[in-house]
């Protein structure tokens, strides 16, 4: 009987993750990470002020108990704490100082599910790592990722950085599924997540105003907000609570100079702390045509020469766009004539040929007609 280590953490798809592997005859073992803590934390930064509001992630622990049991299962639990604040959380909050919209997800993926909770599980002599994300894994000579059967669910966009050396042990058994049927399965075997809700947002913001919870490790500088032409419109309250694109918590409403068209973020300046807004969801500002992407992590192939035609994802859950890359040292040059909205610096780009992910990288710069966009 092969054993595998099964990442459960008290949600739905990781609990029939369980249940499926399970029912294949594998000997499965669960393992809880606990990746955040406010009070550990804040007592690492020497910041004892800062909310100690905590995620829920005893209740998370409580009901992946609760699937241990109903599956006869044993259930360990491992702390992460350090690890998610050396390698994703101080990431994230160097993103925010650049003026950057960082995706910590990708990175805790990369180093903690994969890396830090892999090199954990070696204790239990596995023979297989498994998550309960919407992914999948095609085993042989080469280990590629697919992304998961159902296009509203599927999470390859975040998984992208992973190494074809991680993909070789690791299963998702619930790629293959949609989430009804995930929903279906937990039913049939009666797990208390059967009707838990989704988990949303970043575990170490949790259900919290976002704005209040940065504030606490980067203090706002508050500056104008203003339109490309130089007019004043209003004030923000500081940069890095605003990503490209963006409509809500702008705070601008209708007026007789302006009308009553939306406004949108369309760029930001960082040595005059400027906020540059614009009216129209299809602003042309907001549309560019190639970007740089830097961090490269390419799954199932090296460095190559030339150019590829592929489609990329700049944002989770965004249409494919048609693309063109093609490296410049280390980094990859991503070119899509057709024009894309709010591709936005920090976010990750994710290539695929077909349903194959072939890995991605992180936008750093942004082009239109070969001019830096001020993103």
């Amino acid at each position: 009987m092969k054993t595998v280590v099964v990442g459960l953490s008290g949600g739905v798809d990781s609990s029939v993750a369980c249940a499926i592997l399970k029912e294949q005859g594998y000997n499965v073992i669960g393992l809880f990470m606990r990746n955040w803590d406010s009070t550990t934390n804040n007592d690492v930064l020497g910041n004892p002020d800062v909310d100690n509001e905590i995620c829920p992630q005893e209740e998370d622990y409580n009901d992946a108990e609760k699937v241990a049991k109903k599956l006869d299962i044993p259930l360990y639990r491992v702390d992460f704490i350090k690890e998610y604040w050396d390698n994703v959380f101080t990431y994230f909050l160097d993103e925010y100082k650049k003026g950057r919209t960082p995706n910590p997800d990708i990175l805790c993926n990369k180093y903690i599910k994969f890396d830090a909770f892999i090199e954990h599980a070696k204790k239990f002599n596995p023979d297989y790592i498994a998550m309960g994300h919407y992914a999948r894994v095609e085993h042989g000579e080469h280990h590629k990722m697919l992304r998961g059967i159902d296009d509203n669910k599927d999470q390859t966009y975040f998984l992208s950085q992973l190494t074809e050396n991680q993909l070789s042990t690791i299963l998702f058994p619930v790629g293959d599924l949609t989430k009804q049927e995930v929903r279906d399965i937990a039913h049939k075997y009666d797990l208390a997540t059967k009707d838990k809700k989704d988990s949303t947002g970043i575990c170490f913001i949790g259900e919290r105003d976002f704005n209040k919870f940065l504030n606490n490790y980067l203090p706002a500088s508050p500056g104008n907000m203003i339109t490309e032409e130089g007019q004043f419109i209003s004030k923000h309250s500081g940069l890095m609570y605003y990503t490209i694109g963006q409509r809500k918590g702008l705070g601008i409403g209708g007026s007789k100079e302006f009308g009553n068209e939306p406004w949108f973020v369309i760029g930001k300046d960082l040595e005059k702390n400027e906020l540059i807004v614009g009216q129209g969801f299809h602003h042309d500002t907001l549309y560019s045509d190639s970007c740089l992407v830097d961090e490269i992590n390419l799954i199932n192939m090296d460095k190559f020469d030339g150019e590829l035609k592929c489609t990329a994802k700049f944002r989770y859950r965004q249409k494919d766009n048609v693309v063109t890359i093609k490296f410049i040292g280390d980094e990859i040059l991503v070119t899509y004539k057709e024009g894309v909205r709010a591709v936005t610096p920090g976010q990750a780009a994710v290539f695929y040929q077909g349903d194959l992910c072939l890995g991605g990288g992180f936008i750093k710069e942004v082009y239109k007609n070969n001019k830096k966009c001020k993103y």
